[in-house]
Order: structure tokens, then sequence, then C-alpha cells
């Protein structure tokens, strides 16, 4: 899965003015001293929480506290937290879960409505709208899906046979992550490739999760829930550019798909779809529109009174204002606002939750023995990087699809291996798969272990691939 943030625009927009520039800019227009120190200190934070390597450290974090936590005499104050049952009535219906559900089910959908924001995106601007050039990574990401469950269905049979979808998602966030901590060994054509292929990896999850983890359909909460979506049409349809009332509805969705026994994150997927993608502005006649505006501004404006009483002048900057709020599309909007939230505060708290693995007590021997532990791990390590290499490399023999320019084997491998950090996905579908809480430890055990193989084997192999071509290259040259 995909720990979401703005650096897409950072590769695809070019940076117009250096910090300097927009520093000097800011001391142009603001007055206040103090108030362009704290605009200063907001580029900063927004520097921060833009970094996807940090976004990803925090979850990283919060999954390792988790695994202490677990181990501790807090264990039992958290666990008592996290089975507190929290819920409404209205009316005849009534509604309970308990705050781990809560985080799992309730929480979890903004992450995937940022994730239905990051599929619409890709669609319709970024590498899923061109069918060829996504063609070969897209692909690639059901051979890493396939070959995960395979193996992890050749390991379990019976009841245990339920878990072979947990090895086949990918965390694009820490992979990405661990792909920045290798600079310049990874070349950002690679990287593109790597988010294509994740971005259908979520489809693909998504869909799996819709098919066969929910419960039971009930009738007529998928009825009331068909007819929320009509709504959403409605609004689209009726070419509502205001992001509230999709997000009033959407909530209105999410409890009907709640209550329809599917899995109430993929509300958050569908929201994300019906939100409009473009401006309602004519960005054409912008610069013409806003030239006209800045003479009639400075025509109002009087350097003798005080803002207070300049109404016309205010009433008018208001006008500009709404404006410019309606320039950036309703999508981008509802991304920027929870982005954050979701990146250290959403996904943390879930990791924290879910990693929650006490090994006091256990005995290590039988969940390594564990046929789910072994699925799940070699499904992610092995299944994963054999999936992806192999329908790349039979893609690219057959003359179907060519790699991308500056992308060789050796980035194509690295892909592979970093394909099983799993961490997301893979422990969500490890709650859903299976009510035995031993069959879950044994789940996370695997999915916390094979994400930190495939991390530590993906640096170790860029790093030993790197050495091995500089040496041929010193090699050739004769040095």
């Amino acid at each position: 899965m995909s720990i979401l943030s703005h650096e897409k625009y950072e590769e695809e927009v070019p940076e117009v003015l250096e910090l300097d520039d927009t520093s000097s800019m800011r001391r142009f227009i603001f007055d206040e001293p103090a108030v362009i120190r704290r605009l200063e200190q907001r580029s900063v934070f927004e520097g921060i929480t833009s970094n996807g390597t940090i976004a990803a450290a925090a979850m990283v974090f919060a999954a390792i506290l988790a695994v202490v936590v677990a181990n501790s005499p807090a264990h039992h104050v958290v666990e008592e937290v996290l089975g507190y049952t929290i819920g409404f009535q209205f009316g005849p219906i009534v509604a309970g879960m308990t705050l781990e559900s809560f985080i799992n089910d309730g929480l979890m959908s903004i992450f995937f409505f940022l994730v239905g924001i990051e599929l619409k995106y890709e669609m319709t601007v970024g590498q899923l709208r061109r069918p060829r050039q996504a063609a070969l990574p897209m692909l690639a990401a059901v051979g890493g899906v396939v070959f995960p469950a395979l193996i992890f269905l050749l390991l379990n049979h019976g009841e245990t046979s339920s878990g072979w979808a947990i090895p086949i998602a990918t965390d694009i966030a820490f992979a990405l992550g661990v792909m920045s901590l290798l600079g310049d060994r990874i070349a950002p054509e690679t990287k593109v490739f790597f988010q294509t292929l994740a971005i259908a990896d979520d489809i693909l999850a998504i869909v799996v999760l819709a098919l066969c983890y929910g419960q039971t359909p009930s009738i007529a909460w998928c009825a009331a829930s068909v007819g929320v979506l009509l709504v959403l049409a409605m609004l689209s349809g009726a070419k509502v550019y205001s992001v509230k009332p999709y997000i009033v509805v959407g909530a209105i969705l999410w409890f009907c798909v709640l209550m329809s026994g599917l899995h109430a994150t993929l509300a958050g997927v569908a929201l994300a779809f019906f939100l409009p993608a473009q401006s309602d502005v004519r960005l054409s006649s912008l610069h013409e529109w806003l030239d006209g505006w800045a003479t009639e501004l400075d025509d109002r404006y009087d350097d003798e009174s005080h803002v207070l009483g300049q109404h016309d002048f205010t009433d008018d900057a208001r006008i500009v204002e709404r404006v410019m709020h309606h320039v950036t599309p309703p999508l981008l909007r509802a991304e920027h606002v929870i982005a954050v939230f979701v990146n250290f505060f959403v996904l943390p708290l879930f990791a924290f939750a879910n990693a929650q693995v006490r090994l006091v007590g256990v005995n290590i021997a039988d969940i390594v023995a564990n046929p789910v532990t072994q699925g799940a791990y070699l499904g992610a390590v092995l299944g994963k990087p054999i999936g992806i290499i192999l329908v790349t490399a039979l893609l690219v023999r057959v003359g179907f699809a060519k790699l991308p320019r500056h992308v060789d084997w050796m980035q194509v491998v690295a892909v592979g291996i970093m394909g099983g950090l799993g961490f997301t996905m893979s422990i969500l579908i490890s709650g859903l798969a299976y009510a035995d809480p031993d069959l879950v430890m044994a789940a996370k055990c695997a999915v916390l272990a094979g994400s930190v193989t495939s991390a530590l084997l993906g640096i170790a192999y860029v790093h030993g691939a790197e050495a091995a071509r500089g040496l041929r290259r010193r090699e050739r040259t004769g040095q």
C-alpha cells in the first residue's frame, strides 16, 4: 500500500522559486515579522510532512513501539483500551465496534480514500492514463500477486488456506522509503515503474478485499449503498465542486457499506472516484481576470485608511480569494486536507494497534513451524520477486514491451525484492482471514519478518550490484 505525499507534484512540476525567493516574496507581501516567521516555520513543517520517507519512518516507529509495548507490562492496558466498545443508537439502528475495529474499519477508510485519490490522479494525468506505457508494470504486478498466493497455498491447506492473500500486497510507502535511502543508485524512472506497479497492486488487493474478505452481504444494506453511490453520481453530474457535500454523503456511504457486510474501507475508494478532478475555473482566462482585479484592488486601496474601513477593497479581495480557492480541483483539495492526518496519525495508529505481537511465553519454534508463517513469509520474500521479475522478463522477451529508459535488469530485480515489503494491507488481511488469535499472530510475525527481510535484501542487493558493476568497469578500463 502507499503512504501518499506530494512528492509526485515535486517531480512533475519544475520548481519556479527557490526558497530564498519565496522568503523574499513573503517579506515583501506580509507586514508583521512574527507572521513571516510563522509562515517560514510552516514551510519547514510542510516540507517534513510531505516527505514520504519521514512518513514511512513514523509508521515503522509505531510498529516497533507496538512490539515493545506488547511484550511489556503495559500490554494488558493497551489490550483493554483497544477492546473498548464505542457506538451509537439511532432509533432501531444500533451500531457498535471496538476501538481496534474503529481504527481498522473507520480510520482506515480515510486511508483508502487517499488511496482512491491517488488512483484517480494516476488514471487522469499519471502513468495509468497511458495503457501501453503502464502495461508492463501493471502486468508485473499481476505476477507479484499470483506467485505469492500460490506459494502460500502450496504450504497451507484446509482452514489456514484462507490467508492466501496476506503476502500479495506491497506497501509502497516502506518500499519507496527504502529506495530513498539508496539515493541515485535507483533511477527516477525505476521509482515511477515501481509506483505504477504498486498502484496496480493496490487495485488488485482492493478487489480481493471486496470479494473474499467481507461478511455475507445484506441485500438491504447493499441496496442502500448503491442508492448512496447514485447520490454521489448526481453530485458529480451536477458539477458540484465543493468537497463538503461529498464528505457528508461519503460518511453515509461508509455506514451503509459497514452494515452491508462488505469491508467498510471500500467506501473510501468509491468516494474518491466521484470527486471532480478538474477545476471549475476557466484557467486559460485566469491571468487576464487577475490582471483586471489587480487594477481594481489598486484603485480601491486607500493607504490613509485602516483596512477595517476599506469595505470595497476587502469585498473585492474576498472575491479573488474565493475564485483562487476553486482553481485547485476538489480531488486535490481533499488530498491536501487529509494527507498529513493519514500519514502521521491514521497509519501510525493502525501500525501500533495491529503490530501487537506478544512473544512472551510463546514458543518461537512453533511460530516458525506454522504453515501460515512459512506461507506468508516465503510468499513475500520469494513469491513477490519471482512473480515481478519473471513476468517482466517474459513480456520483454516476447517483444510485448520494453524496459523504461534508464531502467536496467539490476533495477528490475531490486523492484522485485522490495515488492516483498507488505505491511498495511497484509496486516489488515491477516485479521480478516483468521478468527484464531494464534494464526493471526503467526501471520503478523511473518509480515513483519518478511518486510524487514525484503528491505535488507533489497539494500544489500543494490549495494552489491553497484560494487560489482564498478569492479567490472575498472577491469575494462584497466584501472
